[in-house]
C-alpha cells in the first residue's frame, strides 16, 4: 500500500511538471526588454523559440516569425531540438508510468509492471534534463549578451518561461527519481518475502525436529 500510494504521488509530480515543460515550448516571455518613458513604458520587446514581438503601450503586439530555421542561431535550434525531445520523453512516460503503476490493472505480471515503472522513471529523468539544459542555454545566452561591455544591441533579460521551465524540469526529475526508488524498494520487498517463503518451504519439507538432508559427496562427512 505504501509503494502504490509512492507511486501516486511521483506520478503526479511528474505530470505536472510535464504540464510545465509542454507549456513552457509555447510561451512568449523567454527573454523580455523594455523602453521606458518619462511616465510610462513605451514598448516592450520580448521573443521565444519562434518570433519576436514587440507591444506598445497600448497593448498593440506585433510580431515577426522567425524567417529561417537553417538561418537561426544555433542555440535556439538547439533549445528547439531539446524541447521537443522534453515533450516526447513526456509523453512516453506518462504512458509507460499509468500502465507500470501498481494501482492500474493493465500491464501483465508483476515484473514487467515494475520495468515499466522505471523506465516511465528514467524517461521522465530524461525529460527534466532536455527542458533544464535548454532553459539554462537560453538564459545563459541572455545573461552572456547582458553583461558583456562590448554587445551594443538591445539587450534583454530573463523571461519567466525559462522559470517555469526550470519548475517543471526540477518536478520531473523528482517525480522520476521517487518512480525509480519505488522500484528498488519494491525488489528489496519482494526479495524478502520470497526468501522467507522460502525458508518456511524448507522447514515444512524438513519436519519439526528433523534435520535437513544432506546430498552430495559430502553428505555424511
Amino acid at each position: 500500500m505504501g509503494n502504490m500510494a509512492t507511486e501516486i504521488v511521483a506520478f503526479v509530480l511528474t505530470i505536472s511538471g510535464w504540464i510545465l515543460v509542454s507549456s513552457t515550448l509555447r510561451l512568449d516571455y523567454w527573454k523580455v526588454s523594455s523602453v521606458d518613458g518619462t511616465v510610462i513604458t513605451t514598448a516592450t520587446f520580448w521573443s521565444n523559440l519562434w518570433k519576436t514581438c514587440v507591444t506598445d503601450s497600448t497593448g498593440v503586439s506585433n510580431c515577426k516569425d522567425f524567417p529561417s530555421m537553417l538561418a537561426l542561431d544555433a542555440y535556439i535550434q538547439v533549445c528547439r531540438g531539446l524541447m521537443i525531445a522534453a515533450v516526447c520523453l513526456g509523453f512516453f512516460g506518462a504512458i509507460f508510468a499509468l500502465v507500470g503503476m501498481k494501482c492500474t490493472k493493465i500491464g501483465g505480471s508483476e515484473t514487467t509492471k515494475a520495468r515499466l515503472t522505471v523506465l516511465s522513471g528514467f524517461h521522465f529523468i530524461l525529460n527534466g534534463l532536455c527542458c533544464m539544459t535548454a532553459c539554462s542555454i537560453y538564459a545563459h545566452r541572455i545573461t552572456t549578451d547582458f553583461f558583456d561591455p562590448l554587445f551594443y544591441a538591445q539587450k534583454f533579460e530573463l523571461g519567466a518561461a525559462l522559470f517555469i521551465g526550470w519548475a517543471g524540469s526540477v518536478l520531473c526529475i523528482l517525480g522520476g527519481l521517487i518512480f525509480c526508488f519505488s522500484l528498488s524498494k519494491g525488489f528489496s520487498i519482494s526479495n524478502k518475502a520470497r526468501n522467507k517463503h522460502r525458508k518456511t518451504s524448507n522447514n515444512l519439507h524438513n519436519g519439526p525436529g528433523e534435520p535437513s538432508r544432506q546430498f552430495g559427496r559430502n553428505a555424511y562427512v
